[in-house]
């Protein structure tokens, strides 16, 4: 189910963060999210989990061992905290009773495939798991989970090891078999560990060995000196929850004078009433012959009123997937049965109806050398006890079957609301997704034509000042003989050689952080300084004027099949910059720098980079070999001192390129 590859998903994020989360399902070729109630491929985890191995570089165990710990924590926070902590009063129960949780969680996860656990003492405290599944290579799960609830649950630390690990033999069907050996110790702070040392109880459990062998005089005595041994070592305590204590067995709240129950000599209930008052039940002996069977079974499976037939004749064993023998049954005795009735068996009314399955608890009887099976029709819904064409009155009014029927309806009805919320949450989170991506595009496009800030001032409504730069550098190019050019091609040639020459100046543009104020026909035009001043404005603006003379050589004339040549000039100056217009905004400079830049370009020569007196004076000491050109009559600004750039002396052309 999706849960599991949303635990998954949260881990990564919650300890490797989200980058490593987005890196790992690339890798694994999976979808981003997951819905809860939806059934996945276990191909997904187990590439997730290889994958994970991968990136981290740690081995498979070690990943499932920590997943096993989050799984824990992440289904309390899912809201199974109490569902898990109620299972069992100590860890041996708690893992006993995990098979009766899935089996009650497969009612609303009817999909499910479980795996399935059995657990044995030893007579050293130590324990036996029996860990079955029909998915291979998950065991490590295994030891972080139950280690995990050991420690929140039972303040006990474990250990776990592989003993055995073996092709399945005991129950039907491929699957693995892992037998873990589960040692514990108790974890307590100091101050516990002497409170504990001092109980009563302790010292009651310490004499208890020597209790035995006593006879009853003796044993009086034994209490009374464990007493007074108890509130020698112990001060008085005014406590009623420590008197309490004392009398209790710490941790399993049973009282130290033991309990026996009380049988009577002979049983006070009728046959007939038993099987109507446990309408389904049944008892087999050895051969699994049927000795007896309540009521609501009979009419189900009349077969079973015949005296003497086997029980594996007319059902089939579902869960535990074990053979169909009292040995294997006596095996799995503390794990809940499910059994299928056989079509083949069944009477003519039923052979287009589901099966009915019936789930209960197996009980050994030593005396009468026979087993007893209480148990429930197995139906989660109204529209199962339908299909079967049976009725609420059909199950026993003390049956809690009745309420669960009711109660799962109610439940998953709720499960396919939320499921639907889940699904429309997931588009929603799908369009916002695009709709975040449209956005970019939308912005990177705005930020193209228009400065960052002056873009979201616009975008607020507001009104854009314009601003003044005490210094700045602007540069003009342009195409030299563009004109005849134009006259002897047709227009897409134009286009295409314009095309092909702006976008190897824009990415420069990029590369030296220069602002592209515009390009007309065939004159571009960036500034340095403007719109974020930066005291390096003059060298940006060299340099990128370096790698548009090398940029240019890369794009053919079409008239001639030559590289075409390109006029560079260079001012340094102050100038007013601010936005013009409302549609078609266009944020311009303004100012004599303009024009005298403009002049520097219109009066320079092929493929030469052109400089006034004062970006001359900003370069000067920047490691740039440059020439003097001298004085030149200029349209409109009488005689200039101009100079021309030839190189910088520090920058390879790969550098002032930006390639790698």
């Amino acid at each position: 189910y999706g849960f599991i590859n949303t635990c998954l998903k949260s881990l990564m994020v919650e300890k490797y963060g989200e980058e490593m989360w987005e890196k790992l399902r690339l890798q694994a070729g999976v979808q981003d999210s997951f819905l809860t109630f939806e059934v996945y491929k276990d191909e997904i985890t187990m590439q997730l989990i290889d994958k994970a191995c991968k990136i981290l570089g740690v081995p498979a165990d070690m990943v499932l061992r920590e997943f096993g710990e989050y799984f824990f924590e992440f289904c309390k926070r899912s809201g199974y905290d109490h569902m898990l902590r109620t299972l069992g009063g100590n860890l041996y129960e708690f893992i006993e009773n995990l098979d009766a949780l899935h089996s009650y969680l497969s009612l609303s996860y009817q999909e499910m495939n479980a795996p399935s656990f059995r657990v044995e003492k030893n007579e050293d405290g130590s324990m036996h798991l029996h860990y079955y599944s029909d998915r291979r290579g998950l065991c490590h799960i295994v030891p972080g989970i139950i280690g995990a609830a050991a420690l929140d649950f039972f303040n006990i630390e474990i250990s776990m090891e592989i003993v055995n690990q073996m092709e399945e033999e005991e129950r039907t069907g491929k699957k693995e078999h892992i037998v873990f050996l589960v040692t514990q110790n108790p974890v307590f702070s100091y101050k516990e560990r002497r409170e504990f040392s001092s109980t009563p109880q302790y010292l009651a459990d310490s004499e208890k060995q020597r209790e035995n062998p006593l006879d009853k005089e003796d044993h009086e005595k034994a209490k009374t000196t464990t007493r007074e041994r108890g509130s020698s070592v112990c001060p008085v305590r005014k406590s009623h929850w420590k008197t309490i204590r004392g009398i209790i067995t710490l941790g399993k709240g049973k009282l130290l004078r033991g309990f026996d129950p009380v049988y009577p000599k002979s049983l006070w209930i009728d046959t007939k009433t038993f099987c109507n008052g446990l309408p389904f039940h049944m008892v087999f002996d050895k051969e699994l012959r049927v000795k007896q069977a309540g009521v609501s079974i009979q009419k189900i499976v009349p077969g079973l009123q015949t005296t003497g037939i086997c029980l594996d004749h007319y059902f089939r064993i579902m869960h535990p997937e074990v053979p169909f023998t009292i040995s294997s049954i006596q095996k799995f005795i503390n794990s809940q049965f499910v059994l299928q009735t056989r079509r083949e068996m069944m009477p003519e009314s039923w052979k287009q109806r589901p099966m009915l399955e019936l789930r209960g608890q197996m009980i050994w009887m030593e005396s009468l050398q026979c087993m007893l099976y209480l148990c429930s029709p197995l139906l989660r819904t109204l529209h199962e006890l339908e299909e079967r064409q049976m009725h609420i009155a059909d199950i026993a009014p003390h049956d809690v079957t009745r309420d669960l029927i009711l109660l799962n309806q109610q439940r998953l009805a709720e499960m396919e609301l939320s499921n639907q919320l889940e699904r429309k949450k997931e588009e929603l989170r799908i369009l916002s997704k695009h709709l975040e991506e449209e956005k970019k595009k939308t912005e990177a496009l705005l930020y193209a034509m228009l400065p960052q800030h002056v873009a979201n001032q616009l975008k607020e409504g507001k009104r854009v000042e314009a601003g003044e730069f005490k210094e700045c550098t602007i540069l003009f190019s342009d195409v030299v003989t563009f004109t005849n050019i134009c006259a002897q091609c047709e227009p897409i040639q134009i286009v295409l050689m314009l095309n092909t020459m702006y976008l190897r100046f824009d990415r420069l543009t990029t590369v030296h952080d220069v602002y592209k104020v515009e390009t007309i026909g065939d004159a571009y035009m960036v500034v340095g300084g403007v719109p974020v001043p930066v005291p390096t404005h003059a060298e940006r603006v060299a340099n990128f004027a370096l790698g548009m003379i090398i940029a240019a050589k890369g794009v053919q004339n079409p008239v001639s099949g030559n590289p075409i040549q390109i006029r560079v000039g260079i001012h340094t100056g102050p100038v007013l910059a601010g936005v013009v217009g409302e549609k078609m905004p266009r944020y311009c400079l303004f100012g004599d720098t303009v024009n005298i830049a403009s002049r520097m370009e219109s009066h320079g020569v092929p493929s030469k980079i052109h400089l006034s007196s004062s970006a001359y004076q900003c370069l000067k000491y920047k490691n740039f070999e440059m020439t003097e050109r001298g004085e030149i009559e200029v349209k409109g600004k009488g005689k200039m001192h101009t100079y021309f750039l030839i190189r910088n002396k520090t920058a390879t052309e790969n550098e002032i390129m930006g390639r790698p």
